[in-house]
């Protein structure tokens, strides 16, 4: 190999961290404004007199809005590049915060949370991809640092709309609309990095030229495999559910606390479901993907057993313990996922995306629905169990690498 080969060969597997930390930035501009969203539930519910069960709807439309069309939009992009479309994606998420802040009617909070889904829709699966491209190989850090800007930005929407939408008003949504501008700027800059490559790849697909990673494995055992994985995504986002968009109602209605300390505590929540995120991908990498969905799925039933019973300190107690066991499973299901199918990346992003949003949000509206006949406390001894679905983790195989 000669020398400019060899140079060309280091810098294509190197790390792009530039990238990697624009596109964690712009997820954190992302799900700070989708983290809006259960954040103004308690301001909804009281201006149009809503129930929990339509509270759970508004939930319903908005994943349903981005699931459903992430798997498409994965596979519409593995088939063809188009390098721009996250920028354009983000003007969906900007229409949508602006009819949020003058939303005058429960109709119009629906539309509005369905053109936020759809920016989602669009921006999940392609960063996803991207960040796969920028990795260097080292896809379970690339992931893991994707998806903690986009658990930080879920983390600090609620506090900052403690601050300046709880106390003023829905109107003050509209201050947001900075940070969806701010990220088009930013994934338009990405776009002019990715161009070139996504045109490269291709090309590569169109001659058929495959780069295999890991040791091929039958049809079957990868089909099963998948199959747990989404029972795993099923486990995981339902439970979550449970505390992204009732945690505060749970805490108002158990403890008697204010609007504004719940939604500190929903803070303290989602920081730890961040500092989960990001360990999990790059210990994924050291011990093996399938040796941290084990213990980041069953390993946190012990605690939400115990937290329905909890007073209010072991209540924040245990919800801290709980984010942070059972957020370092996504990095490690997702980039097991796209290892078990490494020439479909943006349809397998999509899917799981998609399929974790979808059940985020049928989980809102079931739990809702549960909340508003049986009350909320019982919603949370009832999905105290789910993380012990974690046990199916033992059917998946372990993923040999080859050289290339």
């Amino acid at each position: 190999m000669d020398t400019d080969t060899a140079a060309a060969t280091k810098q294509a597997s190197a790390t792009i961290y530039p990238v990697l930390f624009a596109l964690s930035f712009s997820h954190l501009l992302n799900d700070t404004i989708q983290s809006l969203i259960p954040a103004i539930y308690p301001i909804v519910k009281d201006s149009f007199h809503l129930s929990f069960s339509q509270i759970g709807v508004i939930t319903l439309i908005f994943q349903l809005s981005s699931s459903l069309l992430q798997p498409l939009v994965g596979v519409v992009t593995d088939s063809r590049p188009y390098p721009y479309a996250l920028p354009v994606g983000m003007g969906f998420s900007l229409a949508g915060l602006v009819m949020m802040a003058f939303a005058s009617s429960y109709s119009w909070i629906l539309v509005a949370v369905a053109f936020v889904g759809a920016g989602s829709s669009v921006f999940h699966p392609e960063a996803s991809r991207m960040a796969y491209i920028a990795s260097g190989g080292r896809r379970g850090f690339a992931q893991s640092l994707f998806q903690v800007g986009g658990n930080a930005g879920s983390a600090i929407g609620p506090l900052l709309a403690a601050m300046l939408i709880a106390p003023f008003g829905q109107f003050n949504v509209i201050w947001f609309s900075f940070a969806a501008l701010a990220a088009i700027v930013i994934l338009y800059r990405i776009g002019k990095w990715y161009k070139p490559k996504s045109i490269r790849n291709y090309i590569l697909r169109k001659h058929k030229i495959k780069e295999v990673t890991h040791q091929s494995l039958p049809r079957g055992t990868v089909i099963l495999s998948i199959v747990v994985l989404l029972v795993l995504i099923f486990s995981k986002y339902f439970y979550m559910a449970s505390l992204t968009s009732y945690y505060t109602f749970y805490l108002m209605d158990k403890f008697g606390v204010s609007v504004q300390h719940s939604q500190l505590y929903l803070f303290v929540f989602l920081f730890a479901v961040a500092a989960g995120t990001m360990i999990g991908g790059p210990v994924g990498d050291r011990i093996g993907r399938k040796y941290v969905i084990w213990i980041s799925i069953l390993g946190a039933s012990p605690f939400t057993l115990a937290l329905p019973y909890a007073n209010l300190f072991w209540t924040v107690i245990l919800s801290f313990v709980i984010g942070v066991i059972i957020a370092s499973a996504f990095s490690a299901i997702l980039v097991y996922a796209q290892e078990l199918l490494p020439g479909n990346v943006g349809m397998v992003s999509g899917l799981f995306f998609g399929f974790a949003f979808g059940m985020g949000g049928i989980g809102s509206a079931v739990l809702g629905k549960l909340a508003d006949h049986h009350g909320i406390d019982y919603v949370y001894h009832l999905c105290a169990f789910l993380p012990l679905i974690g046990i199916v983790a033992a059917f998946l195989p372990n993923l040999a690498k080859r050289s290339r």
